[in-house]
């Protein structure tokens, strides 16, 4: 058993972070973000989420059905683009649609909108149907970590409208969990504040490896918490008052993708 010590700071940090109209994207550490690939070299994400959308490629074989529209984005980026779409959309349109500077997701290298790969694609609102290869790369995200952000009926939750093309990188088993439960990350960011160190959320994967999760609110100074040094651990602050912790019973990167 070791201990670990979190700064106030590291609430901001990590692939579990809430970001929404209420809670701004914060973390001002140095981040670095990679291309998907040759293809999309300008299209960047955060090393795990890059990793894990090629993964799911992959898996459904998607060629070039689907394109990359957009992932990170500066704040400047986010800047132009909501004052671009005030101009020529108008505000209503710019609310429902595109997030307010320093309250975006692709802020933080973890969210990626796609599109179907057609000769006009809508860098705003790309077509991303409920069936065929995009129904097949939406089923399979959740076993590589991603979820689909904004839900038609989650609307009042999250402040954004329906969004069938964005995606969010959060983790395997949380976008398992997300999804089964079918959760906004909204309420599984609440959801996950039942589960504590003396009482995890036990979530059995593939093979039978069990997964372990628990919150920690945040002190406000320094934070400790003992891991347990056998087992695989991650810790991601939520971007709102405390730390999740996630405990792999099995070292075992294979079992837990299922392949």
């Amino acid at each position: 058993m070791k201990t670990v010590t979190l700064r106030k700071e590291q609430i901001y940090q990590g692939d579990l972070l809430l970001v929404n109209a209420r809670h701004p994207y914060r973390d001002n550490s140095r981040k670095f973000y990679v291309s998907l690939n040759s293809r999309y070299e300008e299209t960047l994400l955060s090393r795990e989420a890059a990793n894990a959308l090629q993964l799911i490629f992959q898996k459904i074989s998607s060629g070039n059905a689907i394109v990359p529209v957009s992932g990170y984005r500066t704040l400047e980026e986010q800047v132009n683009i909501y004052n671009t779409s005030l101009k020529d959309n108008g505000e209503e349109f710019t609310r429902k649609y595109v997030a307010l500077p320093n309250h975006s997701e692709h802020q933080t290298g973890l969210a990626i909108d796609l599109g179907l790969n057609k000769p006009d694609i809508d860098f705003i609102r790309p077509d991303f149907p409920y069936g065929g290869i995009c129904e097949e790369f939406r089923q399979a995200a959740p076993d590589y970590g991603f979820i689909e952000r904004y839900a038609k009926d989650k609307e009042s939750i999250t402040g954004i409208s329906h969004e069938p093309w964005h995606f969010r990188y959060v983790g395997y088993p949380h976008s398992k969990i997300i999804t089964e439960q079918v959760f906004s990350l909204e309420e599984y960011a609440e959801f996950i504040k039942n589960y504590r160190d003396n009482s995890r959320l036990i979530f059995t994967a593939v093979c039978e490896t069990e997964i372990e999760i628990y919150y920690v609110p945040a002190n406000n100074n320094e934070t400790t918490i003992n891991i347990e040094e056998i087992y695989v651990n991650q810790i991601s602050g939520n971007n709102i008052d405390g730390f999740i912790v996630t405990v792999w019973r099995k070292n075992n990167e294979q079992e837990l993708y299922g392949h």
